[in-house]
């Protein structure tokens, strides 16, 4: 999926993720908006990748659990920008708030996203989101 929509993360160990994709014909819906399950594919990504930098040394995986958001207003060139922020990292599950945004900086939608940390196998993968 990551590959497919071009998405681009960047995690720090601060529990800050940010991302993009561009806007293409492929995350359109008929009237020429990005699809919100799009914007919604984005947030999950950068919570799910921010979760698996911190917890992959430890031998877990990072798996979307929960996902709620308002779409606020329409994305329809450019790139959909994201902004996740951890705001719990428990033991079994991280929450994230994301923020995305159209590249006037217009904030388009808000999300809640909770990921799984669950122990993985011992051959986890280099990029394991």
């Amino acid at each position: 999926m990551i590959g497919t929509l071009g998405i681009e993360t960047e995690a720090t160990d601060d529990g800050i993720v940010r991302g993009r994709m561009p806007v293409s014909d492929r995350i359109l819906q008929p009237y020429g908006l990005v699809h919100g399950g799009a914007m919604l594919t984005l947030a999950e990504t950068l919570a799910s990748h921010g979760t698996w930098v911190a917890v992959k040394d430890e031998g877990s995986l990072a798996l979307g659990q929960e996902i709620n958001a308002s779409l606020l207003r329409p994305i329809s060139s450019g790139h959909v920008n994201g902004l996740a922020t951890a705001r719990r990292r428990g033991r079994t599950a991280w929450i994230w708030d994301v923020e995305i945004t159209d590249d006037d900086g217009r904030l388009c939608a808000l999300a809640r996203v909770t990921i799984a940390v669950r122990p993985g196998p011992k051959d986890l993968p280099e990029n394991g989101s």
